[in-house]
């Protein structure tokens, strides 16, 4: 994407997401990957009131070029970048946000008590568009925001993911909030909309939901091409 674009988009979408809610305060962070390294939102940035001139532009080996101090997940981000890069060569926008009814879940899930044990999901297929624009979305264990240990995990489960033929547009910081990311700054920003609107439905429904059948599952397969 043109830089100058890339800025442009940045800020209309962190102003869009603050503007309905989707984000709060100083909470998330986006980035998008240009032609000679990434821009991505400054550390502590409230998303709703970002200047394009001051985003932090960061070269391929991760040296901070210009813009303000960039945001402290900026490696996590280029570890999605080069993981989910492998299975999707198109990715070119990440948003991370501290989604309401996302996080809610994962207080009340189960996540791994061990590096060897499979990774819950955060959702269950419930709608045709959840299971169309945003596919499985892996439960992280929890670790200190910004920790190595995050890195590790979200790579490894990019690779689990990807080998098995269903590659991920979005994971789930336990406690924290979803990573998502799409081929441009609009894609993406739907892709979180989309995950976050059903959390909010699977969380305000008092009685158990069922998933979609399998022979469902196979027809939006069919005619969508889903990663499912």
């Amino acid at each position: 994407m043109i830089e100058q674009l890339a800025r442009e988009e940045i800020c209309r979408v962190g102003k869009s997401l603050f503007d309905r809610s989707y984000v709060h305060a100083t909470a998330g962070n986006i980035s998008v990957r240009i032609e000679d390294g990434f821009l991505i939102t400054p550390t502590d940035a409230c998303l709703g009131f970002l200047d394009p001139d001051r985003l932090a532009k960061i070269d391929m080996h991760g040296r901070q070029l210009s813009g303000d101090k960039a945001s402290k997940t900026m490696a996590l981000h280029a570890a999605i970048y080069n993981t989910a890069g492998q299975f999707d060569q198109d990715i070119s926008c990440i948003i991370h946000t501290h989604s309401t009814h996302c996080v809610a879940l994962t207080l009340e899930s189960k996540t791994p008590s061990s590096d060897d044990e499979a990774l819950p999901e955060l959702l269950p297929a419930i709608t045709p568009y959840f299971v169309m624009k945003v596919g499985h979305v892996p439960t992280i264990t929890y670790a200190s925001p910004g920790s190595a240990k995050t890195i590790e995990y979200v790579e490894q489960a990019i690779e689990v993911y990807g080998q098995a033929g269903t590659p991920l547009r979005a994971c789930m910081l336990s406690r924290l909030g979803p990573y998502v990311w799409n081929s441009s700054p609009s894609s993406a920003m739907a892709t979180l909309e989309e995950l976050e609107e059903t959390a909010k439905l699977f969380y305000l429904k008092n009685t158990l939901i069922k998933s979609l059948t399998d022979v469902q599952l196979n027809e939006l397969r069919t005619a969508f091409a889903v990663r499912w």
